[in-house]
């Protein structure tokens, strides 16, 4: 009941002068519209920027074959082939900060149409997933192929901008049918242009098809740092010269000395954390999985590496941060001014009601009623303030969305704060001039003229 009393006080003393009132509200009001408006772009700012990253890899793990080690001698990394497209299908499955898993044959040869060739510097052979796991779903042409596609190595494929300007002559390739080492594949999509990575790399110089495609009928082993193309395409063109370094083992002898790989791999594996704030889990879940699957004993090293885009996560948390920042700059800069205003036009008020405060006091008033009072007041205005500023604010957003196009996002955290920011700076600058007011003398303030 006292504070409902006080309220109903303040309301009425701030009823008595309206236009004084709403110029009092008006700093709280514009700061509180900037907050909302400039959170809301920065909100959707930060989207578009993390939208960005995510699409050259910010939140890819990429999960490489190890190193052999024999007798002392390392033979550096992808030495170990042990990466199987059922693990893939582990990860997705058994890791939940993963999104998207995607396994990858490697292939470096020429593609040939008509008479034309390229040697694209990407060659993948992958799954539907991959346009997931590199944000590459929307094609600028086509559909992709699907998953029954690499269940029955289908010879179908995408292919990049840049492949699309080098064998086509910039006309639809839809249809048509490139030659990848006397392997037939029908263009089935067009990926739209994504350009130069973080090291320059053009990523549209590419073709996908189905890794079952690519490894059972294109290249058979896994990716050397040569054209394949140029290896064994044209034979041996003296059969008595023997060109292997060591001689070739006779069906006997490999009998006798089987390969220690019996079971399709793949030259990598490539997945997408759910976010960047995820991607320290999603290595750890990788690695234990990947470990227990390989039967690894404790305390022996990994056959494979886990490797993520930490140049790429950095540049977009630094660019997050300050964005951040700035806002709350521009927050702190507009509150403060609508704070004074508010002190200030306090101030005049308890001495316009000097005489006031001293037939209340008068009449049994105690100063902690005053100041109670006088507190409800400022709390009052820049409530009614704050409120009319989220209105004002998310009307900002809106026309700025609408006529310029820029990328807005609702913030909800946003207008919480608003509300909560706006009572507490009533009470901050509103606290002097009702402890002014509190502290005044009965007898004196009935004399005030």
């Amino acid at each position: 009941m006292i504070l409902y009393g006080t309220v109903k006080t303040a309301l009425g003393a701030l009823r008595r002068n309206v236009l004084r009132t709403m110029l009092t509200t008006l700093g709280i009001v514009i700061g509180v519209a900037a907050v909302i408006s400039m959170m809301e772009i920065g909100n959707g700012a930060t989207i578009a920027v993390k939208r960005t990253m995510a699409s050259i890899g910010a939140n890819t793990v990429v999960v490489v074959p190890g190193a052999a080690t024999t007798g002392g001698v390392n033979f550096g990394a992808g030495s170990v082939m042990t990466l199987t497209p059922q693990d893939a299908d582990a990860i997705v499955r058994e890791c939940p900060a993963i999104s998207a898993v995607a396994p990858i044959v490697r292939a470096r040869t020429q593609v040939v149409y008509g008479n034309r060739n390229w040697v694209p510097t990407y060659i993948y052979g992958t799954t539907p997933s991959f346009l997931r796991v590199r944000e590459w779903t929307d094609l600028a042409e086509g559909e992709p192929f699907s998953e029954h596609d690499v269940l029955n190595s289908g010879k179908v494929c995408l292919v990049g901008q840049t492949v699309v300007r080098e064998l086509f002559g910039g006309r639809s390739p839809l249809g048509k049918e490139v030659r990848i080492r006397s392997v037939s594949f029908k263009v089935v999509g067009v990926l739209r242009k994504k350009g130069a990575n973080m090291m320059g790399l053009d990523q549209d110089d590419i073709l996908l098809a189905p890794w079952t495609t690519v490894k059972y009928r294109v290249v058979a082993t896994s990716l050397s740092s040569s054209n394949q193309s140029n290896s064994a395409a044209a034979g041996n063109l003296y059969p008595c010269t023997q060109l292997n370094l060591y001689p070739i083992p006779s069906t006997a002898e490999q009998a006798d000395t089987p390969q220690p790989i019996r079971f399709t791999t793949v030259d990598q594996i490539l997945t997408a954390a759910r976010s960047s704030g995820q991607i320290p889990a999603a290595m750890e879940q990788v690695g234990e999985l990947l470990r227990e699957r390989h039967r690894l004993a404790s305390g022996s090293p990994n056959d494979f590496n886990v490797r993520d885009m930490t140049e790429i996560t950095k540049a977009m948390s630094s660019t997050t941060e300050m964005i951040t920042k700035l806002l709350l700059c521009v927050a702190m800069i507009s509150l403060v001014v609508g704070g004074v205003g508010i002190m200030n036009i306090m101030l005049v008020s308890v001495t316009e009601r000097t005489r006031e405060i001293g037939l209340r006091m008068a009449v049994g008033a105690e100063p902690g009623d005053i100041l109670r009072q006088f507190l409800t007041e400022a709390v009052v205005l820049c409530l009614l303030g704050g409120l009319t500023g989220i209105a004002l604010g998310r009307l900002s957003s809106y026309l700025i969305s609408s006529l310029l196009h820029w990328p807005t996002a609702t913030s909800l955290a946003a207008v919480v704060a608003a509300v909560v920011v706006s009572a507490t700076v009533g009470m901050l600058f509103g606290f002097y001039p009702a402890f002014k007011a509190s502290r005044l003398n009965p007898i004196e303030a009935l004399r005030y003229e």
